[in-house]
């Protein structure tokens, strides 16, 4: 195999087993929090955080029995919730720890009672200071969020294969993601010559890979390479947007591996019959060496995420276009 293009083996090896090392400082705070007492989840974020904390709702949802949910910064700040108070824990991410929403979120959430956990990535900032229990590591975010919904469904009786998953995926994760990558990017240079220029792209999906769908088509396609997109779940494609899907609309869904896979099968059962511009991404179709069949599930965005990180490398290629390069985000004032 060719060398890829823009692929640090060690650099991505390194820097998943650098997030599962985060577990025991995880633990500590998580079985902390347990231990004290506490009645709700909130996983809180805005952009792709807000597409991460989905996908850490849909995981505890399939699981527990504790109130969970993903909030929206910026909702929160209009709406409000009285569900977030005194026994509430909030879990939230941010790279810089200056994003606006997040900050003014946090700190309203900590006003009401809640404790907040905080995933950012430069501790010196106002956010790092504001939460309760500050966890700082780059990138991963999928990853770290799930560790943290795993502690607590385990401390809660309802996970009972925690250390045996997590096991394998100290031994085994970093790599088999990587040989992910490897083994789609073949797929992933032929995808981004066919859809580069395509004038609008739909993607679906479901389950823990709705957040991830969601991320890939608003903060990967629309802010980063410049390309419209819509996203939709499953469950709500037969409740509309099917309407407009004719020969040439392309259309991409992701199937994942957890107890929503039905949902976007049977999309994609149905999209051949319409449209001759569909593609299939099923999380199923990558080994992963050393993990578990009935563990492949809780990781299939993950996976995911591993080849759209070659569909984004080509797309790159072919559209001559930067993803760091920004129109309007953090350029302007707004």
């Amino acid at each position: 195999m060719a060398d890829l293009v823009k692929f640090d083996e060690q650099a991505k090896i390194a820097s998943v087993q650098g997030a599962l090392g985060l577990r025991a400082q995880i633990e500590q705070v998580v079985d902390a929090i347990f231990e004290q007492g506490y009645h709700n989840i909130c996983w809180l974020g805005i952009g792709g955080t807000w597409a991460s904390a989905m996908q850490a709702t849909v995981h505890m949802k399939e699981r527990s029995a504790c109130e969970v949910w993903a909030e929206n910064a910026a909702e929160y700040l209009t709406t409000g919730n009285r569900r977030i108070g005194t026994g509430t824990v909030v879990i939230t991410s941010s790279v810089t720890g200056s994003t606006q929403e997040v900050v003014d979120a946090v700190r309203k959430a900590r006003e009401a009672g809640a404790i907040v956990i905080g995933f950012i990535d430069r501790p010196e900032t106002e956010l790092a200071r504001m939460v309760d229990h500050l966890i700082s590591y780059d990138e991963n975010e999928q990853l770290k969020f799930f560790m943290v919904a795993d502690r607590f469904m385990k401390n809660a009786g309802e996970f009972d294969e925690y250390d045996e998953q997590y096991a394998e995926f100290d031994a085994h994760l970093a790599r088999a993601l990587v040989e992910v990558e490897k083994r789609a990017d073949a797929f992933a240079a032929e995808f981004a010559s066919k859809h580069a220029e395509d004038p609008i792209h739909y993607f679906v999906g479901a389950g823990n890979q709705w957040g991830a769908t969601y991320s890939y088509a608003m903060c990967y396609w629309e802010e980063q390479l410049w390309r419209k997109t819509k996203s939709i779940t499953s469950g709500e494609f037969f409740h509309g947007m099917f309407e407009i899907v004719t020969k040439e609309t392309p259309v991409t869904v992701y199937i994942g591996e957890d107890a929503q896979r039905p949902l976007s099968e049977r999309v994609a059962r149905f999209l051949p019959r319409i449209t001759a511009n569909s593609t299939v991404i099923d999380t199923r179709d990558y080994p992963l060496e050393g993990i578990s069949e009935r563990f492949r599930g809780n990781i299939s965005h993950l996976v995911m995420h591993a080849v759209n990180n070659r569909i984004d490398v080509h797309m790159e290629i072919e559209t001559r276009h930067p993803m760091e390069i920004r129109r309007y985000y953090r350029q302007l004032d707004y």
